[in-house]
């Protein structure tokens, strides 16, 4: 601690500048790193948990983890840094058919099967023949290895979060086929 000339010689004022340094140096310690905590990718998971908060990420299967009181796996904190990571971006594509496979994707590590009501046609002349069906409609299907009660109710929420807000919906969770190697 660089002090006065008059106090680096007084044990007094040495011993109180060296308390008050431990009680500074953690906050010194998280202003020098303050740029990281906004990092998904270098945060401390709850601070990245509380980060998807601001934006919005898809943080449901971290919560999960620590609601069953267990440590979250590398794994499931990984998918949290990632939701994280990727809502902003998602949150401009929301609505889409990009955007919705985007977010499930993200959460399920699968492609989904998406199959809807609407399209889109260009005619030179007026008065065409409009394209889809005349009542909306919103499928998606998941296939998953190992599929369990809670999958279909995190797509349910998922797809009722992502979609166009006037589609109706329905969602289904299946088991993936296996495929043989020969």
């Amino acid at each position: 601690m660089m002090l006065p000339a008059v106090f680096a010689d007084d044990d007094l004022a040495q011993r109180f500048v060296a308390g008050l340094d431990e009680v500074w140096a953690p906050f010194h310690n998280v202003l020098d790193c303050l740029d990281t905590y906004f990092s998904p990718s270098l945060a401390p998971a709850d601070f990245t948990r509380w980060l998807g908060s601001w934006v919005g990420a898809e943080t449901e299967s971290y919560d999960a983890a620590l609601a069953s009181g267990d440590l979250p796996d590398p794994e499931t904190t990984a998918a949290l840094r990632a939701a994280v990571a990727a809502a902003v971006r998602l949150h401009r594509i929301r609505g889409t058919r990009r955007g919705l496979a985007e977010a499930i994707r993200l959460v399920f590590g699968v492609e989904p099967e998406i199959t809807e009501s609407g399209a889109a046609t260009w005619e030179a002349r007026p008065l065409g023949t409009v394209p889809g069906e005349h009542r909306p409609a919103l499928n998606v299907t998941v296939r998953l290895p190992n599929p369990g009660p809670a999958d279909a109710h995190r797509l349910e929420r998922l797809v009722a979060g992502a979609r166009p807000a006037h589609m109706p919906y329905t969602v289904q969770v299946t088991v993936a086929e296996r495929t043989s190697d020969r």
